[in-house]
This record gives C-alpha cells, sequence and structure tokens, in this order.
C-alpha cells in the first residue's frame, strides 16, 4: 500500500494543477511533492499525471484516483479531527483565503483574540483578490463579499456589517485642481486607479437617492497596491477612490480632504463562508462560533 503523504501529496498536486502551488498549499518543497509522485506511480505501475513545463494534469488512472481518494481522505481526516473531542482545548490547522483588504485592515484583531481562545490552534491565512475555488485550494473556508460567494454556501457575516468606498484627495491638490462637486466632474480630473491581480481596473460608482452613477476615471497613477495609491493622494498626486478603512487615518490627520462625500457608496461587509458539511472540522468549528458569538456580543452591547 502506497503511504498517506504520497496519496496525499497526489491530490493535492492534481487539483492545484502545479507542483509549485500545491507545495505552497502544503507547505513542503515541490521537490518533496514530486519525490512523492514518483513513489506512488511505481508502487502503483500506473501514470497518474501528464507533466509539461506549462502544465500538470490527471491521467484518465489519475481522474479515476482523485474522484476515490478525495472522500476517502476526507473520512480518515475527519476522524483525526475528531480526536479533538477528547481534549481540553480544540487543535489543528485552519486555512483561510481572503480579500486583501479584510487581511489588512479587518481579520488582525479578530485572529488575536481567537488565537489567544484557542492556543492549540494553527491558523494560516492567505491574502488574494483573485476569485479561487477555496475548497479545491486546499483552504478549509474563505472570506469575501456577497456578490462572490457560491450560493451553496454558508456565509456569515465577519467585521462590520456595512462599508463604503470613498473618494480623497490631498490639500495641496484641491488648492491647486480644485474640489469636484459631481461626479461627473472627474473626468477633468486626475485619478489614483487600481488594477487587481486579474488585470481589471474597475470603473468608480456612486450613488445618491438610488441614482447609480458610473465613471471611467483618467489618471497618471495605476497601482495594485493600497500603500502606493494612498502615498500618491497624500503627495497631491491625483484623487484616491477606495476602501474607507485604507484612508481613514489620513482623513482624521488632515493629509487628505474627503470628496464628494454625498455620493459615496456603501455595501455588504465581508463573509466568512464554507461548504454545508455533517462533518466540520474542528478548527474551522471553533472559529464559526467564535464569529457568531462575537457578534452577537457585538450586537447587545449596541
Amino acid at each position: 500500500m502506497p503511504n498517506l503523504f504520497d496519496l496525499d501529496a497526489f491530490v493535492a498536486v492534481a487539483q492545484a494543477r502545479s507542483f509549485r502551488a500545491a507545495a505552497t498549499l502544503r507547505g513542503v518543497s515541490a521537490s518533496s511533492l514530486s519525490e512523492a509522485i514518483r513513489r506512488l506511480e511505481a508502487r502503483v505501475g500506473v501514470r497518474l499525471l501528464n507533466r509539461t513545463t506549462r502544465s500538470v494534469t490527471p491521467t484518465e488512472a489519475g481522474t479515476q484516483l482523485l474522484e476515490r481518494l478525495n472522500p476517502a481522505l476526507s473520512e480518515i481526516a475527519s476522524a483525526l479531527d475528531a480526536l479533538n473531542n477528547f481534549r481540553d482545548s480544540p487543535s489543528g490547522t485552519l486555512k483561510l483565503n481572503v480579500p486583501v483588504i479584510v487581511a489588512q485592515k479587518i481579520l488582525p484583531p479578530i485572529v488575536n483574540r481567537f488565537l489567544a481562545a484557542h492556543p492549540g490552534i494553527t491558523l494560516e491565512v492567505s491574502a488574494s483578490d483573485t476569485f479561487i475555488d477555496v475548497l479545491a485550494a486546499g483552504f478549509d473556508a474563505g472570506i469575501r463579499y456577497d456578490e462572490s460567494i457560491e450560493r451553496d454556501m454558508i456565509a456569515i457575516p465577519i467585521g462590520p456589517r456595512s462599508q463604503r468606498f470613498v473618494v480623497a484627495a490631498a490639500p495641496a491638490y484641491i488648492a491647486k485642481k480644485g474640489k469636484p462637486e459631481h461626479p461627473r466632474e472627474l473626468i477633468h480630473h486626475a485619478c489614483i486607479r487600481h488594477r487587481f491581480a486579474s488585470g481589471v481596473i474597475p470603473g468608480w460608482e456612486f450613488e445618491r437617492g438610488g441614482k447609480l452613477i458610473k465613471v471611467t476615471p483618467k489618471g497618471p497613477l495605476i497601482a495594485s497596491t493600497a500603500a502606493v495609491s494612498v502615498g500618491a493622494a497624500v503627495a497631491g498626486i491625483g484623487l484616491i477612490y477606495t476602501f474607507e478603512e485604507y484612508v481613514s487615518s489620513a482623513i482624521a490627520s488632515g493629509e487628505l480632504v474627503p470628496v464628494l462625500g454625498a455620493w459615496w457608496q456603501s455595501f455588504t461587509g465581508p463573509r466568512l463562508y464554507y461548504p454545508s458539511r455533517t462533518h466540520m472540522p474542528v478548527p474551522l468549528r471553533a472559529f464559526v462560533d467564535f464569529i457568531q458569538s462575537a457578534g452577537e456580543r457585538a450586537r447587545v452591547e449596541a
């Protein structure tokens, strides 16, 4: 019989379609996964993965094996996870995939309190704005906003119940270029734009009295990180449109001035989502219970 590490390595690589990506998720080296696959194929006498310099895909035999192994390995994981019931506090690893804004501005205080309450749990957080199948990628759960959560998932609020996109500019920029009073005036201004990892540069949306206005801005800077964008705005390069959390401190200090406040668009805050499973991993169950109890306390205090 092949050992469980080799079987798990095969599942990881077959699902990720990449030795490097699977190694990152498993916290091991790509070479160790490659060696495991070689051992497994030698043991079973069948090629399980087709490898090229650009892709890794399961063979017909590999696809069939993957379909049978997934539920079997999940059952083994559940059986081992059930041993948590005999411990004073739960233990294990919880892997989350979250948006960058959540990782930077929302999750840190939650994580600190959760880990203090559950010292036996190891939490792995991967921040990415790219939409992925978190379960296929080896995560236990994800955090996203409503529009990108699949309907067959269970989703619960985490962090703020609502957020806003805001516009701001440095006093020096406003003194030089003026302060727009309507979203359509932005076409005459220098705007700092954001590019997602997918390559998309989103337009700017505004809402007032039920009226929605979309603007396609132009400007001298396109950035993929908030730090660069906010720094440029503070330096007077142009107007910034971003999550309020990224610029609230700069607005409070006077480094940035709010613009078009009456048109700022609010939206539902992030949600923790996970599959409806009979045997939920104990670390995930502990995190869900923690988030729900924290939300309940917040409502009572409010």
